[in-house]
Formats: C-alpha cells, structure tokens, sequence
C-alpha cells in the first residue's frame, strides 16, 4: 500500500513538473510573439460592440502566431458603450476600455489609442462593421512583407448616397491638386501600422486634426489591399453632412495654403479687370464724352468687390483661429478612465 500511495505521489510530480515546463514554453512564446492592437474608437455604438468583438475572436482565433488586444476608445458615448465594452473586458483581458471625458471627435480618440497601443502594430476599425475584419489577415500578411503602413483601399463605398460619393469625389480631387504630397483617394483609416508609424503619428500633437492626411504626411513604405466595405451593421452614422463638411475643412487648411493663393489670385484677377474697365472708361469719355450714367454698374462692381473682400477675409480668418487655437496649447484630449490602468486604492 505504501508503494502504491509513492508511486502516485510520484506520477504527480511528473505531471507537476511537466506542466510547469509547458508553461514556462507558454510564456516563452508569448514574449516571442508579435502583438497587435486593434484600435476601435467607438462614439454610441452599443449595439455594435457585440457584434464587433465576435468578428474579431472569429478572425483572430485563426491567427494564433500574434498576441492580440483590442483598444475600444469610448469618445464620449451617451448610450450603454462603455458598459458594453466593460462586460467584455471582464470577461476577456485582452479588451482594453479607454473613456474620455466627453466627445473630442474621432480623430482626436485615435490620437488617444495611438498612445496607448504597445503592440509592434496597429489596425484601425471602424465600430460598426463597415470595416470587415476580414481583412486583417491580408494586411498582416503585408505587414510581415515590411511594408510599414498598409492601408485598405475601398472597391466600392456600399450604400452611400450617390450625392456623398460625389462629394466625396470631389473633395479628394482638390486635396490631391492643392496638397504637396500623394492624398489617397477612397482610403480611411482602416489600416495595419507598424510601430515606427504609430510612434511618428504619437508625435504630431495639433488640437484640430485630420489624420487621414498625417497618414500620407509621414511617409514610411506603404502597400495597398482592396476590399469591398460593408454597411453598417447596426446603428446610425453620427457624421452628418455638416461634419463632414468641417472635416474637410480642416483637411484642406491643415495641408494647404491653396485658399489663400486661390484669393491673392482672385484678387489679381479683379485688379486687372478693373485696370482694363478703367482705361475703357478713360478712353470713351475723352473720345466721345460721358453723361452722367453708370449707377448699377457702380453698384453691381461694389457688392462684387465687397463680397470678394469677405470670401479672402474668411479664408485669412480660418487660418488666424487655427493658429489661435493651436496657441492655447490644450490637450487633444482628456482620459476619463482606463481599464489597463489600476485605480488607487
């Protein structure tokens, strides 16, 4: 009896001994392993945060050669985002909750999770399914290659209104002219970054951004993979026209003095027109004699005038409140909270 109680004993000291060894290999390959963060901001999107992680444990649990976390940046959500995202994380730690203070925008949330990702890179999705998850794997595959910033290149825009795609359309063909770099057309910011990308992007700190130029801004070697994006999952789009209409604002004064080249030109142009009309105006009067005629040219040429004055005092006006602005020198943004972060105790 007493052989047999030790050879039992013993057998559980094998055992012991072989799964201490097994993880120990475990946490070898861990540190060995490549990470990658998938950045999600996220503005109320509570029903699509499910839906979200479920994509991604599918697709990700087909690459079992990387390390993942999942970055979810609540910008300010008024719904159930956060508590969402909460239950996830307590149940999955490789979820990570960051929560501002109030709605700072995207931009300024994916300069938040740009700080905080420590993977060896970065993939940017958009909440709501638009972005399939199934693409990751292409751009990893890229990534492995040494391409630095793959970026996914839209095939179609799904069922966008045909006026937005237009608009759309239009914007990037005078980014692309107006700009002193290549502007990519149909490209967001769905895309995989290296980490010598996200530490050049960590450093561009203005207040009012427009990150999809900072992508083509920085450089580095870029690749890009099709695909055709989805509709929304569930939800409303909380980018109205009007915000995308500031939103291209900020792109073209943040990468272009082309507006204010466009007045100096409008401004030249008027000028000469003028100088032409008045040596007109001499000419006629010497040659033939002028009665006293002329009032709705006087005031049509004063409204013109007057009306281009404004146009080139507002276009040197945005460029002022950006420097104002950028002059405060305020933070992008504000944490709220951070679930990787321990609170005090």
């Amino acid at each position: 009896m007493l052989h047999f109680h030790f050879f039992i004993y013993l057998a559980y000291l094998c055992a012991l001994k072989s799964a201490v060894a097994l993880i120990g290999i475990h946490e070898v390959l861990t540190e060995y392993m490549k990470k990658i963060t998938i950045l999600i901001p996220a503005y109320n999107e509570a029903q699509s945060v499910p839906l979200m992680y479920a994509e991604l444990q599918r697709v990700t649990g087909e690459m079992p050669q990387y390390e993942w976390e999942y970055l979810f940046v609540d910008d300010g959500s008024t719904d159930e985002t956060a508590s969402a995202i909460g239950k996830l994380r307590s149940a999955d730690q490789r979820v990570r909750l960051v929560r501002l203070s109030r709605n700072f925008g995207k931009e300024n949330a994916m300069l938040a999770g740009f700080d905080r990702a420590d993977g060896d890179a970065l993939v940017i999705m958009d909440c709501d399914l638009q972005d399939p998850a199934d693409v990751i794997p292409m751009l990893a595959e890229e990534w492995e290659r040494g391409f630095q910033d793959v970026y996914a290149r839209r095939r179609s825009r799904g069922r966008e209104p045909w006026l937005r795609k237009q608009l759309t359309r239009l914007y990037y063909s005078l980014l692309q002219r107006s700009a002193r770099f290549d502007v990519l057309p149909n490209v967001g910011d769905f895309r995989l970054l290296s980490r010598e990308c996200v530490e050049a992007l960590r450093q561009l700190r203005e207040s009012q951004r427009y990150t999809k130029g900072l992508f083509c801004w920085i450089g580095f070697r870029k690749k890009e993979v099709l695909f055709d994006r989805s509709d929304r999952a569930a939800g409303k789009s909380s980018f109205s026209y009007g915000a995308l209409m500031r939103l291209a604002l900020d792109g073209l004064i943040s990468f272009t003095t082309a507006p204010l080249r466009l007045s100096i030109l409008c401004g030249l142009l008027v000028s000469l027109a003028a100088f032409v009309y008045l040596i007109y105006v001499v000419v006629k009067t010497l040659a033939f004699g002028e009665p006293v005629q002329g009032y709705p040219t006087i005031v049509t040429l004063i409204l013109f005038l007057g009306g281009m004055q404004l146009l080139a005092l507002g276009i040197i006006g945005e460029y002022v409140a950006r420097i104002y602005n950028e002059s405060k020198r305020r933070p992008v943004y504000i944490v709220e909270s951070d679930s990787a972060e321990k609170s005090p105790n």
